[in-house]
């Protein structure tokens, strides 16, 4: 119990930067759309959702699983200070050269991004990587050794300064430049168009960051240990491909809808553009797989060698699986009537894939907390596998139903992948690290969840009086918690300020 509550509370913490830095970000979400809420502002919102759909896939390169091996290997090192000191060197050399190959690539990376009359966006982007990347090890030093409130205050300041320079650039700059035209701030600001200006935003925002984590990087001199680099080589390099596999099924998506839609490409950008800014309303659950993500992974391998390891992680999947479900309803029962307002009017008729998309964020969170039979047992090749698998089946699917069902097809194919990653994690997982994971109960409440929607549907369909549809998603959720409560309730006591209400 002990553990669990150590794991429930950095969550919490890590929840809570999450929280706060992603709503920061989503901030965006309305007030771009909002300000690009014409034909050519939409076109210009589909760029920076490709962009934003790139650069994820680069970060996997840059990167290539270094932060899951500094965690692995710090679980039983006696020398941490070798250990970090080789991993930011790997990372520190590995950055520069990749850094100085894209910009000397930038304008054929940009033409392919139908951005070829910019392609200084590419070096904005390459600084976005190279930052986030060195950032990488100093922010694992802080999760291995269990300090949230740095991270999480490192965190929401970097976002921070992002969504006040991107209000400040679309928001605020146009109204400056209209009022003195011939000054030489409009002159350089004229050289930009809203997509430059998200992107040096964030550029600002990882300098910051990085910036803040002086402290852990601080100590940093240039020694590598060939030998040590080897084994943590060996055991991350598989990562690349897992990693290449997730942003397949996470950002593939925009860029195929891209590629493979009808119409002309103002059209395909619009609708890139409807589908990415949908995908942010699903907000509530991602955020919570964020989070666990960011204190799950050092806490099982810390757990691994505890002989009720086992036991201890069904629980965890039990209680993720109950909070998932309940993000889920929040965010669906009220999707139509609260948070599509979230975005502007013009990109709202893409609301329709949310509910797919949630339901495909469980399935992808469950398959998170699956897969730590892997990486504690060095079988990550069944992980490269499984990633493979779900990468095929996105793909597949949106290479041949793009062209029909349009942005339906890339919610469905993510549910298809996700789902299908689970699965397969769960069937193998059993086999090589057996764990009692209470299945029948995980999958009443995943029925009722769903059991819950589908009645909220109905109600949808009989009645357009806003408040009786908010009473009935309300209703709805209370009845969810009370089925967790009766279930749940022996449990529930034993659990910090809730429980003595119990």
């Amino acid at each position: 119990m002990t553990s669990i509550k150590q794991l429930a509370g950095q969550t919490i913490w890590y929840g809570l930067s999450n929280i706060a830095s992603k709503l920061l970000n989503y901030v965006l979400t309305p007030v771009i759309t909002y300000m690009l809420n014409s034909p050519s502002g939409m076109v210009q919102y589909g760029d920076i959702s490709v962009f934003y759909a790139v650069i994820p896939f680069f970060n996997i390169i840059y990167t290539y699983g270094m932060e899951t091996a500094y965690f692995r290997f710090a679980a039983k090192s006696n020398d941490k200070n070798r250990l970090f000191q080789t991993s930011f060197s790997s990372l520190l050399v590995s950055t520069i050269f990749f850094s100085i190959l894209l910009i000397a690539l930038r304008q054929q990376i940009a033409d392919f991004f139908e951005q070829g009359s910019h392609p200084e966006y590419i070096v904005l982007c390459v600084l976005i990587l190279a930052f986030d990347t060195l950032s990488a090890i100093p922010f694992a030093v802080l999760r291995q050794e269990g300090r949230p409130r740095k991270y999480a205050f490192t965190r929401i300041a970097g976002i921070t300064v992002n969504v006040l320079l991107t209000i400040f650039f679309i928001g605020y700059c146009p109204g400056v430049v209209s009022a003195h035209p011939d000054s030489a701030f409009a002159i350089w600001y004229a050289r930009y168009t809203p997509v430059g200006f998200v992107l040096l935003a964030n550029v600002v925002q990882n300098v910051i960051t990085f910036l803040l984590l002086a402290r852990e990087w601080g100590t940093y001199r240039f020694r590598f240990d060939a030998a040590l680099w080897k084994k943590i080589f060996a055991y991350c390099w598989p990562m690349i491909i897992v990693g290449m596999g997730g942003m397949v099924n996470e950002t593939l998506d925009r860029i195929m809808l891209l590629k493979l839609l009808p119409g002309t490409m103002e059209e395909q950008k619009t609708t890139v553009a409807i589908y990415s800014a949908n995908y942010k309303i699903a907000i509530f659950i991602t955020l919570f797989i964020m989070a666990f993500r960011m204190s799950a992974e050092p806490f099982f391998f810390r757990e691994a060698e505890n002989k009720n390891a086992p036991k201890t992680y069904a629980r965890v999947m039990k209680w993720f699986v109950i909070t998932l479900c309940g993000a889920f309803l929040f965010t669906a029962l009220f999707a139509d009537d609260l948070w599509k307002h979230l975005i502007a009017p013009k990109y709202q008729e893409g609301v329709g894939i949310v509910p797919i998309l949630l339901a495909a964020n469980i399935a992808l969170g469950i398959y998170y907390n699956l897969s730590v039979w892997y990486k504690i047992t060095d079988r990550m090749q069944f992980g490269m596998f499984i990633t493979l698998v779900g990468a095929a089946i996105t793909v597949v699917l949106n290479l041949f139903l793009i062209p029909v069902y349009g942005m339906y097809a890339c919610a469905w194919a993510t549910l298809a992948a996700y789902g299908s990653m689970m699965v397969l994690s769960y069937t193998l997982g059993q086999r090589y690290f057996p764990v009692p994971y209470p299945i029948g109960r995980l999958t009443g409440y995943i029925t009722a969840m769903l059991a819950l929607f589908f009645v909220q549907k109905g109600v949808l369909v009989f009645t357009d009086i806003i408040a009786l549809r908010l009473l009935s998603g309300i209703c709805l959720m209370a009845l969810f918690g009370f089925l967790i409560l009766r279930r749940e309730r022996e449990e529930l006591k034993g659990m910090p300020v809730l429980g003595k209400y119990l």
